[in-house]
């Protein structure tokens, strides 16, 4: 490969010329608007039961523009994720195999969409990602980006409002509608195109609402709320923010809230970490001024939230970690499964546990739903891809991300911190969190602003200009 410290060439051709010729075409749409029309229309996606697979669906013509492109460029290390994308492909002949601890059998065509599904979204994000390394910045500026990711957050702490003020919110989509009903009434796939404010679940000892809107899981909207928090915080506070600077400190005090009714400890986590991660830069960029006032918002904003309601339910929280167990059992057998039964290629997609942890004739009853654990391979992205591609999946799989994160977690601009924000607080979810879906395409579309280098000073992400 050729090219810049963190980008190298997929295949031969002149990009300068391309990318001219390609601004100079006639276009029926504005450019870039494959990612514009999938988040500015996020909620409209999301009551027509299409969210989950907008993803997917806007992918294919992000795919068609690369496609006529030559010299289509990728990030350094960008051949191990092609890798692990083939080894991904290869663990389907997985399918059929029993694994240690599971259900026997049960191979049928449910598993093969499953793994059709979740390979969509990888493919999905990979194509998101070179979309935006490849893209001109004339056409799609990195401010646009950065702005779409920002509004996504406001999406996403309105939703968890929602959720709050609304547990009970939940219609029938357009999508339920048109499905066959075998289809439809399947819990994977009523997950995906119900629409619902919150999920009810009983984890401090009674029934609680957790906000998941415009999101399928409780889980999914922690992990989307801290992905795209820090391209909010980029564009609605940086430089030429504009009328955003005066409104954004009131989206993050009403964000505080939803954050809190989550009870998602990964997010608090991850928040925290990241966190002390931006002291520790703005400290050695000597930028103080900054610092301090970082440490001022966080002792204002710590008094405020002590002294409510939301202090005593994050206490609870943390004094009912009964899911510790279970999460740590759900881990051990996935991956004794795995270097028992296939440990270089997985099995291709979950498993159902056979029983419980606790009785081989054990599962779900009225009086302890819970009893019955998750598949074999949940309950983090690191468990689904060590259970689904095996250990050599795992290691390419981790191995690409550290390889982005070492790349720039040194650079000093404020889009570098942000984006190591992001593989931070991605790295820390993939222990608790499924992230294949939004998640796994909001950190690719990070990795394709952060392999583009430096924007011109005319067209840095926080000018004033651009949409949403």
């Amino acid at each position: 490969m050729t090219g810049a410290s963190s980008v190298g060439s997929l295949t031969t051709g002149a990009w300068s010329s391309q990318a001219a010729r390609s601004s100079a075409a006639p276009r029926l749409l504005p450019a870039g608007w494959p990612l514009t029309a999938l988040f500015l229309g996020f909620p409209l996606w999301w009551m027509l039961g299409l969210a989950t697979f907008a993803f997917i669906l806007f992918a294919v013509p992000m795919a068609i523009e690369l496609l006529t492109r030559r010299g289509l460029r990728a990030p350094r290390g960008f051949g191990m994720w092609l890798v692990f994308l083939g080894w991904l492909l290869a663990s389907a002949a997985m399918l059929w195999v029993d694994a240690p601890g599971a259900e026997p059998g049960g191979g049928g065509a449910g598993r093969i969409i499953v793994f059709g599904y979740r390979a969509a979204m990888y493919f999905s994000a990979t194509i998101a990602l070179l979309y935006v390394l490849n893209m001109p910045e004339r056409d799609l500026p990195t401010r646009r980006v950065v702005r779409l990711l920002g509004f996504m957050f406001v999406v996403t702490t309105c939703g968890g409002l929602l959720g709050v003020v609304a547990p009970g919110f939940a219609f029938s989509s357009p999508m339920e509608l048109v499905l066959p009903e075998g289809i439809a009434s399947n819990e994977f796939v009523t997950s995906m195109i119900h629409p619902a404010a919150a999920d009810m679940q009983s984890i401090l000892g009674y029934d609680e609402a957790r906000p998941i809107a415009p999101f399928s899981f409780a889980n999914s909207w922690g992990a989307n709320f801290s992905l795209y928090l820090p391209f909010f915080v980029l564009a609605w506070l940086g430089r030429g923010a504009g009328w955003r600077r005066w409104v954004a400190p009131f989206v993050l005090l009403a964000a505080l809230v939803p954050a809190v009714y989550s009870l998602n400890r990964g997010l608090w986590l991850a928040l925290g970490v990241g966190g002390c991660y931006l002291a520790v830069r703005l400290a050695a960029m000597g930028k103080f001024w900054a610092l301090n006032l970082i440490g001022a918002v966080v002792v204002i904003g710590g008094l405020a939230f002590a002294l409510s309601p939301l202090g005593t339910m994050v206490q609870q929280r943390i004094d009912a970690p009964h899911s510790n167990d279970r999460r740590a059992d759900l881990a051990i057998a996935s991956v004794r499964a795995v270097v028992e039964g296939s440990p270089l290629l997985g099995f291709g997609s979950t498993r159902e546990v056979q029983g419980s942890f606790f009785s081989i004739a054990g599962g779900a009853t009225p009086e302890c739903p819970a009893c019955k654990p998750p598949p074999l391979g949940t309950q983090g992205q690191l468990w689904l891809v060590v259970f689904s591609q095996g250990i050599v999946g795992l290691a390419l799989f981790l191995a690409f991300f550290c390889r982005q994160f070492l790349a720039h977690w040194r650079k000093r601009t404020p889009l570098a911190i942000a984006g190591c924000c992001v593989l931070a607080f991605f790295g820390i979810e993939l222990f608790v969190y499924d992230t294949f879906d939004a998640p796994m395409v909001t950190v690719m579309i990070t990795l394709g602003l952060l392999a583009r280098g430096v924007p011109s000073a005319a067209q840095e992400p926080n000018q004033a200009g651009g949409s949403p």
